[in-house]
């Protein structure tokens, strides 16, 4: 095949070139052959790509030949390369091709055996390669939860327990992942959904349940406390009775169910970072008890902000003293493994990411079926599991301290019991340290934690290191930043004496539905320097008002994210405003401001910032008087007649 013909079927307007003949010069794109070669880190001998296509974040690289032979491959990865080293965050879809034939090679991401992409015999449109990214396998978060609901009603007929489905449903997932991968495919065709449905009728339940027990165990290995991850897998889902009570055909119609509407629509490499399980808790929450309801699962589009505001790349170890299901844990692996792919070579990028994986991601755990919902998520993922610990963080101090963190990133129970958070940090609480719930909502864990580095930093003292920093971003309630109980504002206080209070962000209203209802906020810590400075100033700290994030509630989906009429993401626009002005800590009436604070103060933005006038109207005029009318109702000082 000509090149001219293979520009004319990807498509010539998507044709990106900077010489002549249509070839694309990364020497040309870099600004010369010294600049290309600083950025890629090595000498470069191949930078002129035959042809080069562009659609949104998506590139087409095609090197032509008469016939191309494997030594070829290693040409067309340095083209990758150099790249990924000029148009950082590009996805990249990398073609051989034969001028003589229409024979081509394609590869997705990376130019290797475990990234080729078998299925792809002929040469097609820049729309269909887009689709390898965004359709099959695409983040496609309302149609996942929207199937994902007609799944329920599956599991229902199935006899499924509601309170095992979320796990039940990943593990499922993970085995699917697993098989998939091994099959080699790419696309899930009707043909190929075909081929397993035969595959696993010829199977037994006792057959199939050994399969997915093996894909976990395998899955598994290296994993820090494996026997017992096996353990509770086992025992919270293969060996329950009722999936035990599972046919043949029952476990067909599942599975194929969880591969078609499920799997083809997640893309678990994304750097997007989606807690997987946590859509599924949305979809099955409202069958679940009260008191699952009340769990506050982080939404994923909070956890990458939290994220972005604590500078997670691919040098930090990131600490989840209080994990759940994972979803702080996988959005902080996946930033760092995209990081890994910035201006690296392929194997240096891939020594990186193993890395990554094995020695940067902690999590703790203490309730049994968010820790198995957690390492699934992870392994999900592909991995980062390893060193995710069964137990209470008040029991982990040594782990925290072996995993040195370089950031925290947290969602702790606001409601904890007492009984399980150790005597001296009770010892002013008075009845309450033997009620039923926590009384600082959760700040005695980022008390315990301050404690830990502490308690780290004086023993690097010791030993002639220098004390190091940590990151902290934690989500609490608005009670805590309010601070009038004596409990909180003494917890308040003596966060300050060794840890800077470096910004408080008030969240959307029911951030959390449809779990609990709790209004929150996030809290920004600089853990291990003091809020005073040396000479006796207070350190400033950023407010923001960030109460609206441009998802909408949507019945049975939750909050759904929201596009504009050229399908761009609203939150996309206002995750970049509510960075830059944390950043540039810049004052915005309405949105922002900054103030000196200490532990008596209240910590929230509605103290400090200037209301903009421009944007009232008379609807906020009444709404005002109504909630003071409610307000004297409730005191009791006006009665409705």
């Amino acid at each position: 095949m000509l090149r001219h013909d293979m520009v004319e079927i990807v498509g010539k307007e998507f044709l990106t070139s900077n010489i002549e003949a249509g070839e694309y010069s990364y020497v040309q794109a870099a600004g010369g052959k010294a600049q290309l070669e600083a950025k890629v880190g090595h000498t470069v001998s191949h930078f002129k790509l035959d042809i080069r296509f562009e659609m949104d974040d998506v590139v087409v690289l095609i090197e032509t030949k008469q016939n191309y032979v494997d030594d070829d491959e290693k040409q067309l990865r340095e083209y990758l390369e150099e790249e990924r080293a000029i148009h950082p965050g590009k996805k990249a879809i990398c073609i051989l091709a034969n001028t003589n034939n229409d024979k081509i090679k394609v590869w997705k991401s990376f130019v290797d055996d475990e990234h080729v992409l078998k299925d792809e015999a002929m040469l097609d449109r820049m729309a269909h390669y887009v689709r390898l990214f965004r359709i099959n396998k695409s983040n496609d978060r309302e149609t996942v939860l929207r199937n994902t609901y007609s799944l329920n009603e599956l599991l229902h007929k199935k006899d499924i327990d509601e309170n095992l489905r979320s796990q039940f449903v990943g593990t499922s997932l993970l085995y699917i992942k697993d098989l998939v991968k091994k099959k080699g495919t790419v696309l899930i065709t009707k043909e190929f959904i075909g081929s397993m449905k035969e595959f696993w009728s010829l199977m037994t339940p006792k057959g199939i349940r050994g399969a997915i027990e093996g894909v976990l165990s395998d899955l598994l290995d290296g994993s820090d406390n494996k026997a017992k991850k096996v353990e509770l897998l086992q025992k919270n889902v293969l060996g329950n009775q009722k999936v035990r009570a599972l046919k043949t055909t029952d476990w067909v119609d599942i599975l194929e169910k969880i591969m078609l509407d499920i799997y083809r629509y997640i893309d678990t490499d994304s750097s997007e970072g989606q807690d997987i399980l946590n859509m599924f808790f949305i979809a099955f929450n409202k069958y679940t008890g009260k008191a699952d309801k009340n769990q506050a699962f982080t939404p994923d589009h909070i956890t990458e902000f939290m994220c972005r505001v604590t500078g997670v790349d691919r040098t930090k170890r990131v600490l989840d003293a209080t994990c759940g299901s994972g979803s702080f844990l996988v959005q902080a692996m996946v930033k760092e493994l995209a990081d890994c792919r910035r201006g690296k070579r392929e194997e240096e990028a891939k020594d990186l990411m193993r890395k990554v994986k094995k020695e940067h991601i902690y999590g703790i755990e203490v309730e049994e079926k968010a820790y198995g919902l957690s390492t699934t998520n992870m392994l999900i993922h592909g991995d980062g599991n390893s060193n995710i610990k069964f137990g209470s963080c008040f029991d982990c101090k040594d782990f925290i301290k072996d995993a040195e963190p370089d950031i925290i990133l947290m969602n702790p129970p606001y409601n904890a019991k007492p009984i399980g958070i150790p005597a001296k940090y009770k010892k002013d609480w008075g009845k309450a340290k033997d009620g039923k719930e926590d009384p600082t909502k959760g700040l005695v864990f980022v008390h315990y934690l301050s404690d830990v580095i502490k308690e780290m930093n004086d023993k690097r003292e010791e030993d002639g290191q220098q004390r190091k920093t940590v990151k902290m971003a934690v989500l609490l309630p608005v009670a805590t930043a309010i601070g009038t109980k004596t409990i909180i504002q003494n917890e308040k206080i003596t966060m300050l004496e060794n840890n800077t209070l470096e910004a408080v962000f008030t969240l959307p209203n029911e951030v959390f539905y449809p779990g609990a209802s709790v209004s929150a906020c996030c809290m920004v810590f600089t853990l291990g320097e003091p809020h005073i400075k040396a000479d006796g100033t207070v350190r400033e700290t950023f407010f923001g008002y960030y109460k609206e994030d441009g998802f909408k509630k949507k019945k049975n989906l939750g909050r759904v994210e929201q596009f504009d009429d050229d399908g761009n993401s609203k939150w996309k626009a206002i995750e970049e405003e509510w960075l830059r002005l944390f950043r540039n800590h810049k004052s915005v009436d309405g949105l922002s401001a900054t103030a000196e604070v200490s532990g008596k103060d209240e910590w929230l933005c509605e103290a400090y910032m200037k209301t903009d006038y421009t944007k009232l109207c008379e609807e906020d005029f009444q709404q005002t008087l109504n909630n003071y009318l409610a307000y004297l109702i409730k005191e009791g000082k006006i009665y409705e007649s």
